[in-house]
């Protein structure tokens, strides 16, 4: 999973899938927690505490002005499951591998009777998904709200267990957690809060050194480079110029505000040029080509492919949300991605510091699964095992507790997040930083390690399976067989598996700095299975759940 490289931990990148920078002509970067990253805890205590003010101010209680941020709470890709008030932890797959309700954690027992089997489909409608950096303020504020409510004097919880009621007022958890959803895209989008950080930006982002040499980098070796954000012009230009200086407009081909993602990877919007001097779109829609220099808001994949002349393979994005710049990217036009996961800095720390309790925890599950390897058919006795479970589920807890309150964004024990698959399924490459990058030349390869099936892990290759002999002569002889076939059948050069597109020859004719070989086209624009209609009538993806429109089109 990862490329091995003479670096610091958390200045490597992690690999899903083989990536050759070389064959990457088009660069894209989100801007917010991507190229502008902010400080933690304390972009975060701003977000909470105007949220908590504004949430008195709209009518609920001035004693929750008590409420305080803790950074050790809260942890992203959790669900929060608003019929019960609880949030969840769970897998790829839907099975809940814990939950607390407001600050108190369910039990087993408790779990099994609001969710039988322990399992909720994401298709759910009760499901919120939080899942990106700017919902960890919100993660901590829902879970106070609601544990106060359960434990105010005046109010009682209701008999169906959805909210709680005081006097003639009733509750639900599920219009709670509506007023915070709004409350905080408020926050982010009406409020005074980008007008703090752009004042005091020293105090909520960090100046990484490593920006400016890493863009020069991919400009010297002839790639394009464009920036893309859900972010308004002056927010933007305030935000690039503290980190990149007051010329930062020069280390991009092509400037994209106001983009309105995800929208803008289906049908998107309309290309419009902004005044930088007053914030404002000039008249018109734009249909010339886009040009260096100049900025520009909304737009959508579609004409930005035809205009730049790129392919989908031919772009790699970078971004921190999973939805919004990774999923969208990857699906509907097949970007290659690179995910952004700050979290990764305190993920490593703990996997290398906690190493006894990762070994102890991996020496029971052999201990456990040792047990059950030599029964068969005939066996009698079921083997005590419960005191190995005990201790396995205390090994649980305690590797959680090294994470935070709500364990890691990975993983519980040995079984992984939902947060976890999506990553997997849907970021190429993923590191703590975009710059970590800068580390590695324009032409490098980045090569995700074969995978193995269980059965493949589990089974030694000097095994010899109890087979039928004629069974184990037509296995030896298969291979032999194929290759037999394939010369009667194929040309020399075919063959039914392609890991690469595009030839050897051809990487290996790049010039020596890295820069790929640049191709001739016979038609330009995006290809053909990209095309908006194809995504306008395309049904809500099952793995995901679509954010409120106001979150959506102003978080970058």
């Amino acid at each position: 999973m990862v490329s091995w490289k003479d670096s610091n931990a958390d200045e490597r990148v992690f690999v899903n899938r083989s990536l050759r920078l070389e064959k990457i002509t088009h660069f894209g970067f989100d801007m917010d927690y991507t190229l502008v990253q902010y400080k933690a805890p304390d972009m975060e205590y701003l977000a909470f505490n105007m949220a908590v003010q504004r949430l008195v101010d709209t009518g609920y209680p001035e004693e929750i002005k008590s409420f305080k941020y803790d950074p050790i709470f809260p942890v992203r890709g959790l669900w929060f499951e608003f019929q019960f008030g609880n949030l969840l932890k769970v897998d790829g797959f839907g099975n809940i591998l814990g939950g607390i309700h407001g600050l108190r954690f369910l039990k087993n027992h408790e779990i099994e009777e609001m969710y039988p089997n322990k399992y909720l489909p994401l298709s759910d409608s009760r499901v919120y998904v939080l899942n990106t950096l700017f919902n960890m303020p919100e993660t901590h504020l829902i879970c106070q709200l609601i544990d106060f409510f359960d434990k105010h004097p005046h109010y009682s919880m209701l008999t169906d267990k959805t909210g709680v009621k005081g006097g003639e007022v009733m509750m639900s958890y599920k219009s709670i957690f509506q007023d915070l959803r709004r409350v905080i895209d408020w926050v982010h989008v009406e409020s005074t809060m980008k007008k703090q950080v752009m004042e005091n930006p020293e105090k909520y982002v960090i100046r990484d050194e490593r920006a400016p040499r890493f863009l020069s980098q991919l400009r010297e070796h002839g790639k394009k480079t464009f920036l893309l954000t859900n972010s308004d012009w002056t927010y933007t230009n305030v935000m690039m110029k503290f980190i990149l200086g007051d010329d930062w407009k020069t280390y991009f081909n092509i400037i994209v505000v106001d983009s309105c993602k995800p929208r803008w990877f289906a049908e998107g919007t309309v290309f419009r040029e902004v005044n930088t001097d007053t914030g404002s779109y000039k008249l018109g829609i734009h249909t010339g080509p886009l040009r260096e220099g100049v900025v520009y808001s909304g737009g959508s994949c579609d004409a930005f492919q035809k205009m730049m002349k790129c392919r989908g393979k031919e772009v790699l994005y970078v971004g921190d949300h999973i939805f919004g710049d990774v999923l969208r990217s990857k699906k509907s036009r097949g970007w290659r991605t690179f995910l952004v996961v700050p979290e990764l800095v305190n993920e490593l720390t703990v996997w290398t510091d906690s190493k006894p309790l990762f070994d102890e925890m991996g020496h029971m599950e052999s201990t456990l699964a040792d047990i059950y390897k030599n029964l068969d058919g005939a066996s009698r006795h079921k083997p005590v095992v419960k005191d190995i479970v005990d201790k396995i589920r205390k090994l649980t807890n305690q590797m959680d507790e090294e994470y935070g309150c709500l364990g890691s964004l990975f993983r519980t024990g040995g079984r992984t997040t939902f947060f976890a698959s999506q990553v997997e399924r849907y970021a190429d490459v993923y590191a703590s930083s975009c710059y970590n990058l800068v580390h590695y030349p324009s032409f490098y390869y980045f090569r995700a390690p074969m995978k193995c099936m269980p059965h493949e892990l589990t089974v030694d290759h000097a095994h010899t399976l109890r087979s039928r002999s004629n069974t184990l002569e037509r296995q030896q002889s298969v291979g032999q067989q194929v290759r037999g076939w394939n010369k009667k059948t194929l040309n020399d050069q075919e063959t039914f598996c392609h890991e690469e597109e595009e030839d050897e020859d051809q990487t290996n004719s790049s010039s020596s700095d890295g820069e790929a070989t640049k191709r001739e086209r016979t038609k330009s624009g995006s290809d053909a299975s990209s095309n908006a209609g194809d995504i306008s009538t395309e049904p809500p993806h099952q793995d995901v759940v679509t954010p409120a429109p106001a979150f959506v089109e102003h978080t970058a």
